[in-house]
């Protein structure tokens, strides 16, 4: 079974791509693709076509997965300073 480093509702930091540096929480995740939905960030338009004869086709934007080695989990607390060694 497949474990993944984040879950559910965790805050994380986009890594690589073309959203590098922002943070979202993970909507979806799936273990066995490895991969998470993050809320607002890798959002792709895709288009609907009309399912009634009466109603509209239109486009629609939605969040696409990420891979989950793009990603890391954002702390809220700021991080500790390290001590610099000297020399």
């Amino acid at each position: 079974m497949n474990t993944l480093h984040v879950k559910k509702g965790d805050t994380v930091v986009v890594l690589s791509g073309k959203d590098k540096g922002k943070t979202g929480t993970i909507l979806k995740a799936f273990p066995k693709r490895e991969s998470v939905v993050v809320e607002g960030v890798n959002v792709v338009k895709r288009h609907r076509r009309a399912t009634r004869s009466n109603q509209k086709g239109q486009i629609v934007e939605r969040p696409m997965p990420l891979h989950v080695s793009n990603i890391k989990k954002s702390s809220a607390t700021k991080a500790k300073k390290t001590p610099s060694r000297k020399k």
